[in-house]
């Protein structure tokens, strides 16, 4: 195992202290390892939080910032965060508007996010709702969830219904833009290679040079099934292919289109793997609002990518286009 790191079991706690250096408009309280916008609470707006294992940055701390997210709960590498940890958070981004809590479909997030609402309710008073993303047609249930896992999607909503709650919309109306981006949204992803906890010190699962895995989870769960390298255009076909199958995408605005890549997939392969998307979504008659390109919801030091589209309408895409800054989104300012 090569990293750089020090000690593989201070590896978030160093993160964080870097975090913290590197962008001092955020707040991080490293007892409980939240990373806080540097103005929250916020009086009269709504405020998001979000959180789940580390290993998958910039998600969630990365997108904490004006037009985003107000907080975000750090866990050890892939390890859902604490009800406390959450709970803290909630108590210190409530503004009087009540707080949205934005979980991905795994068990364990899901079952200490709602035992951190009840905790914060009881303590403050503090109103919380709750959605949960569960956009990837990969698999119906895995190692980690009941249903379908929450992935890329959980981008979108952040950037979408933190615009929302910019916009001091109250929390019945913040979380119901959630919930829309999320029925609306559809993921599908693939490894080239495994990653390595640092932890563990050697891959989650073994791929040889001619295999790849399709479907994967963002943890290293496995896929719907193990197949033979192949070119860009037939990849791009078995990730897409099964998204369009699952809902329809033709009519309204047009999608938004996001190209993940998984942490070691450098942007040339991304962009090559963007072009075909869009040639599959041209010949469907499906037309591209809008893009996103990078390495935004992570595995560590895995190979390969995944796609999300998200079918938009007026609402969203001005939402999509309102000012953000956060360490991993920036436009409009």
């Amino acid at each position: 195992m090569k990293k750089l790191i020090n000690d593989p079991a201070n590896v978030v706690s160093d993160a964080l202290r870097g975090i913290a250096a590197a962008h001092p408009e955020l707040r991080v309280d490293h007892e409980n390892r939240i990373i806080f916008r540097g103005d929250a609470p916020v009086q009269g707006k709504v405020g998001l939080i979000s959180g789940g294992g580390s290993g998958h940055e910039p998600l969630h701390g990365g997108f904490v910032g004006l037009g985003m997210l107000d907080a975000a709960c750090a866990g050890e590498i892939f390890t859902s965060p604490v009800p406390d940890q959450m709970a803290a958070a909630t108590k210190g981004v409530d503004g009087g508007a009540g707080v949205l809590h934005i979980v991905k479909n795994y068990t364990g997030d899901v079952m200490n996010f709602e035992m951190a609402g009840e905790l914060a309710e009881a303590e403050t008073g503090v109103q919380v709702a709750t959605v949960v993303t569960n956009d990837d047609v990969a698999v119906e249930d895995s190692l980690y969830t009941a249903g379908r896992r929450g992935v890329g999607i959980t981008v979108l909503l952040e950037k979408i219904a933190g615009a929302a709650a910019e916009e001091r919309r109250p929390l019945a109306e913040v979380a119901e833009v959630a919930r829309k981006v999320n029925a609306n949204g559809r993921s599908m992803g693939l490894a080239l290679t495994s990653c390595t906890v640092p932890a563990a010190g050697k891959p989650t699962f073994e791929l040889s040079e001619a295999e790849m895995e399709v479907g994967i989870g963002i943890h290293g769960e496995p896929g719907r099934r193990r197949v033979p390298m192949a070119p860009a255009n037939e990849i791009a076909e078995m990730l897409v292919s099964p998204i369009l199958s699952d809902y329809d995408f033709t009519g309204g605005g047009g999608v938004i289109v996001f190209m993940n890549g998984m942490g070691a997939t450098p942007l040339i392969e991304l962009y090559v793997m963007y072009n075909e998307v869009a040639n599959i979504l041209g010949k469907a008659g499906i037309p591209i609002a809008r893009s996103l390109v990078g390495p935004y919801i992570t595995s560590l030091d895995m190979a390969g990518c995944s796609v999300t589209l998200l079918k938009a309408d007026d609402e969203i895409l001005r939402l999509w286009d309102a000012p953000v800054r956060t360490p991993g989104l920036r436009w409009g300012i």
